[in-house]
């Protein structure tokens, strides 16, 4: 796969798929731009080689061929343009390959930047339509993957689009091109003790990676929704926790493959439950043996976090996906929080992979002492899976 650097883009007009999928809060504002800083290089790059540079980016999911202001590119366009600093240089197209994009991508001059409406307004991106393609094609010289978040879809823009470019004039942005490297370093040959730390709600989103991270960690944490399955799997009531029983199966499976590889497993010791999921429940803390039944598992409790503290105490690397419960609402957050904070506070090589496992890192203040926080959720699960992503062999082609 070749980097930006491998090829020649100088003077050219250049397309660079991002990932701008960034959370918004219900006034539309940006609360989270670290996607849009990840892409900063790669622009600057371009810039700094006096090219005439087209942004592109899908964001959320709008409905085919009806535009809605909410899902609009136009508050990213505001936040590049005081990011880069470029004053009249930026414009937001209207569409994405139509007059109005076209007549823009033609009065590009050296230097200009061009972001395109969102790429999902076009059924074509996401049915990977070869005629879609051709058109976003047909506006540039040179094509550029800097959206590892979205490279686990074969999406006209990452996918077809790619495919119609030869090797000297396509490559992988710098961000991308960071992401697969240290993904691909770290789980080839990690300093150990290795230690994956897995959460989240559901276990069949994740099964296959760590049925593929037993063949590399010595130690695996499972908290999240995801830790009934495994604890109803081993016999013990979890009342009316979340729970998937059509893999009670394959959950043994996996704690019997770690027994045989001598991978320590851990499961939380004590959870946090409720009645229902709300704000004004009534919470205690129960050992995992004592779920009440009608309640619900919803957090982990402090004993967990403790036990969890000791298991990272001696890691060199550390690999976390997947929050320890519902943090979205404060009560049941702390003890993904205090998982942040314990990871953040070891001396291995810590990284943190998927959009809510950064969420957490970012609100727990701690994702300047993370070594590495992936821009990608669904795209790191697939690489942890050894799955070959799309928009990686695209590039490739």
């Amino acid at each position: 796969m070749k980097t930006i650097k491998d090829i020649d883009i100088d003077g050219k007009r250049v397309f660079i798929r991002c990932d701008f999928n960034v959370p918004k809060d219900d006034d539309g504002n940006i609360t989270d731009d670290r996607r849009i800083r990840g892409a900063l290089q790669t622009i600057r790059y371009c810039l700094d080689r006096d090219c005439k540079v087209i942004l592109a980016s899908h964001y959320e999911r709008p409905e085919p061929g009806k535009y809605e202001e909410k899902f609009s590119l136009k508050p990213v366009a505001q936040r590049l343009h005081t990011l880069l600093k470029l004053a009249d240089n930026i414009t937001l197209a209207k569409d994405v390959v139509g007059e109005d994009a076209k007549a823009k991508a033609k009065a590009l001059s050296a230097g200009d930047v061009l972001v395109l409406e969102n790429l999902r307004y076009e059924a074509g991106e996401t049915k990977n339509d070869v005629e879609f393609a051709k058109e976003l094609a047909s506006m540039v010289d040179v094509y550029i993957n800097d959206a590892f978040g979205a490279c686990h879809r074969a999406h006209a823009s990452i996918d077809a689009m790619a495919r119609l470019f030869d090797k000297d004039t396509k490559a992988a942005g710098f961000l991308l091109n960071k992401e697969v490297t240290f993904f691909d370093k770290t789980l080839e040959n990690p300093i150990r003790p290795f230690v994956a730390v897995v959460g989240g709600s559901k276990v069949s989103g994740k099964l296959e990676a760590l049925r593929q991270l037993l063949d590399k960690v010595d130690k695996v944490i499972i908290g999240g929704g995801m830790a009934f399955t495994f604890l109803k799997a081993q016999g013990y009531e979890i009342g009316n926790s979340l729970v998937e029983d059509d893999l009670l199966d394959e959950a043994r499976t996996v704690m019997i493959k770690a027994r045989k590889k001598g991978v320590k497993f851990y499961l939380p010791v004590d959870v946090i439950v409720a009645p229902e999921f709300s704000e004004n429940t009534p919470v205690k803390f129960v050992t995992f043996q004592e779920i009440p039944e009608g309640w619900m598992g919803l957090d982990i409790g402090p004993a967990s976090s403790r036990l969890f503290r000791e298991v990272l105490s001696d890691a060199q690397t550390i690999l976390w996906n997947g929050p320890m419960g519902v943090y979205e609402m404060e009560k049941f957050a702390k003890g993904s929080i205090k998982m942040s904070h314990n990871i953040a506070d070891t001396h291995a090589t810590t990284i943190v992979g998927g959009g809510d496992t950064a969420d957490v890192a970012l609100r727990a203040g701690d994702v300047d002492e993370m070594t590495f926080v992936s821009t990608g959720g669904g795209a790191s699960l697939n690489l942890l899976e050894g799955k070959t992503l799309p928009g990686i062999e695209a590039l490739k082609a």
